[in-house]
This record gives structure tokens, C-alpha cells and sequence, in this order.
């Protein structure tokens, strides 16, 4: 084992996703928790031991999760909303993450700008905190039982109350003194379990423009922390981007180490100088955790040795960039890849091995490499030479459309567009519509597995896919949906499945990355040029419309969540592999149109997410994101309405982006946050359409007519009826029929009403 290695956090749903089905299982009644329990140690403890065999020697505890870390925090911390205060253990638990018939789930927000999400928690200054330590300390005793001593994880105070909410209004910091004080009687249950106890704490926070209030906690916060007990040893590890204010201060606090990321926050290079002099050991982040691409190790080496100018040898610990929880758990069980791109990735349990192979190539040269590892090396080496020259990157077609683009927008401004598509679509003011896809049903599901696997002919899956559309369309007109959608049975994500249909992508068997709880998405790669060799939507929609005399909305994902919500090609600027995708989705929109669709939602559901975290690097994305999002519709005809959906946004730092985005109609969710969203759009006088989530789908829960009538007139306090679409809160396909169906008649009955009031 070698003692230079050190692993952020490591995924914990498991290689082929057994605590997904675990905790759905209990869900539905179909096993009690104990089975969730079993399930969960044999996962740490099979996850500990593929770390151990790697030769890790810095290991977590506390990286596990039965639902999300910010919400185990929050239930260490025992900040507990009032309304979950009669629940215990995990009824309580999941209650605060799902909700229940009684109460509605905790806000759940995008992990800065990742596809993970965190619950967010709810604090107010009438609570008093108090430690409840029971997980934390039972991991740290479950891996000494197997036989190993492991850091513990913690999410840091500063992180954790700058990703809360007041529900009382005002700023978390104001409750500082209260939860450090928590923090600080957790670390000294932890230094009764060893002679030594090593601590990660969490602190992404810190790779964000923090303000002075913020920065002036840092260094009383870790004074603190590091002397509640002389065998606690406190590493601060931050990540996604640099981290250079706090380090600053951190240097001079009494903590063991710092982590930082050299792949995403190439400024830490600034910090070296101060962490050398303080004598501090530095978690040097150079092994990607966010992306699948095998590591060029020689390039690693390299970067190393430009750090070891500054920081001696001995105070390096050779680690990843961050969590290993956003790739996928291993290559292993990807059997069906092209053998030569599946050679240029790495995923979960590869990347322990490139830290393991690192380190020793830079603390003890090539030397001390045996047989195996040298042989490692090699096709490492070869690895990364046949990325560069494959002819499967490279579509000089492609590459000279990019370069003699000339329409980057739609023709006609929104005042004259609406003009004209309200007189040809006809929809009333608080027009119902769906964001797009509806269940995805067993025999769905079934169906495409079997036709993906070669075992069901074209025209029986065809046939099975326009049953369901057959009956989903059936059943919104039998709700009194205004404008409906075909439910996208065929589509198993919503970006895999653009993905499958244009040249460049690439796709696994089992490269599934948890989202939030029990939810996991398999993004597709991009390796190469992007082109879309035929229409990819047309057809499937062109049918749902001839079943309908209503508007039929064509669904396509936008090319920015395309880029966003897949690993995406290192050797290119995400910039340029945007615009490729771009060129597709904007000859799809035409295909639509002139196949007669007349409304067509092209999704940006991930624009959010794929902000920079620091200010300096925001307008650059900004630009290119809004270029592509307008060059993706930019063949829509006037008449053409042109809707969007946004996931998770905070919307008030970004909104004039949104309007130079020019949709026409934009979805938003907001179910959890009441119409405290929208009062942006307000405020700035925003001047097309919105349709605000009026309940939320992440919740098992069936909301009644009254609650979304109530929904529905604080909206109209925002924002005029005209000016209103009403609809869930985001897609239906991760919910059931029978809480779906009820749902959907709920909120159309809510409509009727408010019209006939307001009328």
C-alpha cells in the first residue's frame, strides 16, 4: 500500500447499482429496512477492499450515503424541519428527502456544476442544534472491524450553512456560533475512536467568489476545529475549482492538510509558495474525478514535478481532483464498448489504480515499477498516442460546417412572433401542458431492452412504443390537457438517447452515476466530431400528432444539457463541441416543422449547472451557451413556438441570459420554492412566457386541487395570467401512472377553477 495516495470519496451506489434497488425495494414495501442495512455494509465493505487492493491508503468513511451527505449532515446536526418532527430514524430520513402524505420533501438543488444533487436544509434561528453522531461513528467502528483504520468525511460548517436556507429569512451565517459548536463536540465523540483520527472536511464551498463575511469565518473556524483534540488530524479539501482566498487563510490555521484540484483550478498553482512555507501536507488533486478519460499519466508526472518545485516531496499525497462519486464504478462490465475507445477511458476503479501507478512513478521513478505495472504504463502511453490520431475523432465535413456557419439566430423579434403564434395556435391564457415525458412502464422498459439486445423485431418494439403513445395521448385528452406531448417511451434518458443517434458519441452498458437518492443517470461520452446523420424525433412525433387534432409538442434536448449531462472530449474546447451539437439539433427543428410541429421544446435543463464557479470565467460560458441555445432554434420559423425548460435554477444572477436566450415559452421549477422564483421574471419586467411548476414530481406525494389552485394564485400575484402556462414541475417519467394520472387531473381541474374566478 502505498502511503502517498489519497481518495477524495468513492461512488457508493453500487457496481451494478445494488443499493438503487435496494432502497426501491423498501420503498415499495417489497422488503423491510433491514435489508437496506445489509445491503449498505456489504457495499462499504466491498468498496473499502477495491480501494485497499489498489494500495490506497487514505480511505473514507463517511463518503457513504443512504441518500445524499448534505442530508446525513443535516440529521447529524439534528436541523430538522418542524413538520418531520414526529418521524424517527429512517421514516424520518427519507421523509426529509422524498416527503410524505403529510409533508412535502425538502428543496433539492444541482451539487455545484454537476448532475448531482444535494437536499438542501432547512434552518432558522429558533433551532437548536444538537449532535446526533450515531452514523458516522458506526462506519468509522465498521471499517476497524474489517480491518482497516480510514479517514472520516464530513461536509465542513462553512460549506453546509452557505447551501442552506433560512425558512425564516435572513443569512445561514447568522447560525455560525450554534452549528460550529455542534461541529466541534462531533470531533471530540471522534477523537475517542483512535490514537490518531484523521478528518476530511468538505469545503467546495471555497472554490467560489466568497465574500468577506464568508472569508473572515475560515480561519476562527479552523483554529477551532484543530484544537478540540491533539489526536484529531484535519484535512480541508476543496474542489471544481481553485480555492486560492481560503487557502491563504487556511495556511495559517493548525489544520494536517489541504486538498486542492490542479485539473479544474489550474490558479492553486498560486498557493504553493504558501502552503511550502507552512509545512502543510497537500492533497494534490491530478487524477480526474469528474470525467472518464484514462489519465495520460506522463502528462500527470509532469504536473507533478511542476508542483514538487514548490512543495517537497514528502508532503504529497497523490489523489483525485474530487469524489469519484460523479463517474461511473468500473470498465469491467462494459463488454459490448469498440475496443479502442473503451481503451481510452477509466472509470471508478481504474482510477485508483492511475493514483496507485502515479505515485509510485513519481516518488520512486520507473525503477520501481514490476513487470505489471511497466506493462500498465505502456498502454497507458499507447493509449493516449491512438486518441490523438483516430480516425473515429476526426469529420473534416463536420469541422468545415462549424467553420461557415452563417445564420447564428431565428428570424423576427419575440413581440413579433408571439403576435403570430398566438393568433395561429389558438391556447388560452394558463394553457396546461406537460414538460414531456410521462412513466416510463415495465412493459416500456422491457420492450426497448429487448429491441436494444436484439431480441425483438423492429416492428413489434415500434408497434409496443405507439401502444403506449396510442394510450398517453388517449389519456391527456381525456384530462383536458391543452397541449400534449407523446410521452417519449422511446427515450431512455434525455440526452443518451440524441446521443445514440449522432456519429461522435459513445455509449456504456453500465456507466450509471447517481443523480440524487436512488436515481441514476448512464451519460454518454463524447469522443469524436458530433454530426446528425438523419432526423431523430420525427417520426415518433408525426405519429403522436396524427392521434390528436390538439398541438402535439416536438421534445429535443438542447445542445448545452447535451454537452453538460455527458462526459465530454478533453481534447477539444467544450465551446466548439457545443456548436457541433448545435448544427444537429438545429437541422432536427426544421425536420419537425416541416413535418408539421408546430410548438417544439428544446430543453436546457443542465444551462444552469454548467456555470464556472468563479465570476471571472462566467461571461465566456455565458456567450457560448446562449450562441448555441440561438443557433440550435435558429431555423424555426416565426410561427414556430420555441419552448424551454429549466431544472434547479436560481434564476436571479442569470436571468438576463434567459432573456437573451429568446425563447418563447420557458418552464421553470419552482414547486418547492413557491413563486419566490419567479418574482425575478417580474422584476425585470421579462417579457415572454413562463410556465412555473405547480407541484413537484420528485415527490411520491399527489397533490389536491386546492394546493395547486393555492399554487396557482400566487403565481398570478407574480406574474399576469396571460403570461402563464401551467405544468408540473419538471418530466413525469420517474413517477408512476397511478400517482401521475390523479396529479395531472388535479392541476386541470385547478386551472378551470381559477379561470372561471379570474375571468
Amino acid at each position: 500500500m502505498s502511503k502517498n495516495t489519497y481518495i477524495v470519496g468513492f461512488p457508493r451506489i453500487g457496481e451494478q447499482r445494488e443499493l438503487k434497488f435496494a432502497l426501491e425495494n423498501f420503498w415499495a414495501k417489497k422488503s423491510d429496512f433491514t435489508e437496506v442495512q445489509k445491503v449498505a455494509k456489504e457495499l462499504k465493505q466491498k468498496h473499502w477492499d477495491y480501494q485497499k487492493n489498489a494500495g490506497i491508503e487514505h480511505i473514507s468513511t463517511n463518503d457513504f450515503s443512504l441518500y445524499d451527505n448534505m442530508l446525513d449532515m443535516a440529521v447529524t446536526l439534528n436541523a430538522v424541519p418542524k413538520r418531520f418532527a414526529d418521524l424517527k430514524d429512517e421514516e424520518l430520513y427519507f421523509a426529509m428527502a422524498r416527503g410524505n402524505k403529510e409533508a412535502v420533501a425538502m428543496e433539492m438543488t444541482k451539487w455545484f456544476n454537476t448532475n448531482y444533487h444535494y437536499i438542501v436544509p432547512e434552518l432558522s434561528l429558533q433551532d437548536n442544534y444538537s449532535l446526533d453522531a450515531k452514523k458516522i461513528i458506526a462506519e468509522y467502528k465498521e471499517a476497524q472491524e474489517h480491518g482497516l483504520t480510514c479517514k472520516i468525511n464530513v461536509i465542513g460548517p462553512i460549506t453546509f450553512l452557505g447551501l442552506s436556507k433560512r425558512v425564516d429569512g435572513g443569512d445561514t451565517y447568522e447560525l455560525y456560533s450554534k452549528v460550529l459548536a455542534v461541529y466541534e463536540e462531533l470531533l471530540q465523540e471522534l477523537a475517542k475512536l483512535d490514537d490518531t483520527v484523521t478528518v476530511q472536511i468538505d469545503e467546495p464551498i471555497f472554490a467560489k467568489d466568497l465574500d468577506t463575511k464568508v472569508l473572515s469565518l475560515i480561519k476562527p473556524t479552523y483554529d477551532k476545529l484543530s484544537n478540540v483534540s491533539s489526536n484529531i488530524k484535519i484535512a480541508v479539501v476543496s474542489y471544481f475549482e481553485n480555492s486560492c482566498e481560503a487557502t491563504k487563510i487556511l495556511v495559517n490555521t493548525p489544520v494536517w492538510a489541504l486538498g486542492l484540484d490542479f485539473l479544474y483550478g489550474e490558479e492553486n498553482f498560486d498557493s504553493l509558495a504558501l502552503i511550502a512555507n507552512s509545512n502543510k501536507t497537500l492533497i494534490a488533486g491530478v487524477v480526474d474525478g469528474r470525467n472518464i478519460w484514462k489519465n495520460d499519466i506522463e502528462k500527470t508526472i509532469h504536473l507533478l514535478d511542476k508542483i514538487a518545485l514548490h512543495v517537497n516531496k514528502e508532503n504529497i499525497l497523490i489523489s483525485s481532483s474530487c469524489s469519484l462519486l460523479h463517474v461511473p464504478f468500473s470498465l469491467k462490465y462494459e463488454e459490448k464498448m469498440n475496443h479502442e475507445i473503451k481503451n481510452w477511458l477509466s472509470y471508478g476503479i481504474e482510477k485508483l489504480n492511475e493514483i496507485a501507478l502515479v505515485s509510485k512513478l513519481f516518488f520512486h521513478g520507473k525503477s520501481s515499477l514490476n513487470e505489471n505495472e511497466i506493462t500498465a504504463l505502456e498502454k497507458n502511453t499507447a493509449a493516449n498516442s491512438s486518441r490523438k490520431t483516430s480516425k473515429l475523432i476526426h469529420d473534416e465535413n463536420v469541422q468545415n460546417r462549424v467553420k461557415n456557419i452563417t445564420k447564428l439566430q431565428r428570424n423576427g423579434n419575440y413581440e413579433e412572433r408571439i403576435k403570430i403564434q398566438k393568433e395561429k395556435l389558438q391556447y388560452l391564457p394558463l394553457a396546461t401542458t406537460t414538460i414531456g415525458s410521462f412513466p416510463q412502464t415495465p412493459e416500456v422498459r422491457h420492450a426497448r431492452r429487448e429491441y436494444k439486445n436484439g431480441n425483438l423485431d423492429k416492428l413489434s418494439y415500434e408497434n409496443e412504443m405507439k401502444k403506449y403513445i396510442d394510450d398517453c395521448v388517449a389519456f391527456q385528452e381525456e384530462c383536458g390537457l391543452e397541449i400534449l406531448v407523446h410521452g417519449e417511451p422511446e427515450r431512455n434518458d434525455m440526452v443518451e438517447y440524441f446521443g445514440e443517434q449522432l456519429n461522435g458519441y459513445g455509449f456504456s452498458q453500465n456507466g450509471w452515476v447517481q443523480s440524487y437518492g436512488s436515481r441514476c443517470v448512464k451519460p454518454p461520452f463524447i469522443y469524436g466530431d458530433i454530426s446528425r446523420p438523419k432526423p431523430m424525433t420525427v417520426d415518433w412525433t408525426t405519429y403522436a400528432q396524427s392521434k390528436t387534432k390538439k398541438i402535439m409538442k416536438g421534445m429535443l434536448t438542447g445542445p448545452v444539457t447535451i454537452l453538460n449531462w455527458s462526459f465530454v472530449r478533453d481534447d477539444m474546447p467544450r465551446s466548439e463541441v457545443s456548436k457541433q451539437i448545435a448544427l444537429g439539433i438545429c437541422d432536427e427543428v426544421d425536420d419537425l416543422q416541416k413535418a408539421g410541429i408546430k410548438m417544439i421544446q428544446v430543453d436546457e435543463a443542465a444551462f444552469k449547472e454548467g456555470y464556472p464557479l468563479r465570476k471571472t470565467k462566467v461571461q465566456e460560458y455565458e456567450d457560448w451557451a446562449v450562441r448555441d441555445f440561438k443557433l440550435a432554434v435558429s431555423s424555426a420559423r416565426k410561427e414556430t413556438q420555441i419552448h424551454t425548460h429549466m431544472c434547479y435554477s436560481e434564476f436571479n444572477d442569470i436571468i438576463a441570459t434567459i432573456e437573451a436566450m429568446d425563447a418563447d415559452v420557458i418552464s421553470i421549477e419552482t414547486a418547492r420554492s413557491g413563486n419566490e422564483l419567479l418574482k425575478i421574471f417580474a422584476k425585470v419586467g421579462y417579457k415572454q412566457e413562463v410556465g412555473p411548476g405547480v407541484y413537484d414530481i420528485h415527490s411520491p406525494r399527489i397533490p389536491s386541487v386546492e394546493e395547486i389552485v393555492t399554487q396557482i394564485y400566487s403565481l398570478l400575484e407574480v406574474l399576469p395570467k396571460e403570461q402563464l402556462w401551467i405544468n408540473p414541475d419538471c418530466g413525469l417519467k420517474t413517477r408512476k401512472y397511478e400517482e401521475v394520472k390523479p396529479s395531472l387531473r388535479n392541476m386541470v381541474k385547478a386551472v378551470q377553477i381559477v379561470r372561471n374566478e379570474v375571468n
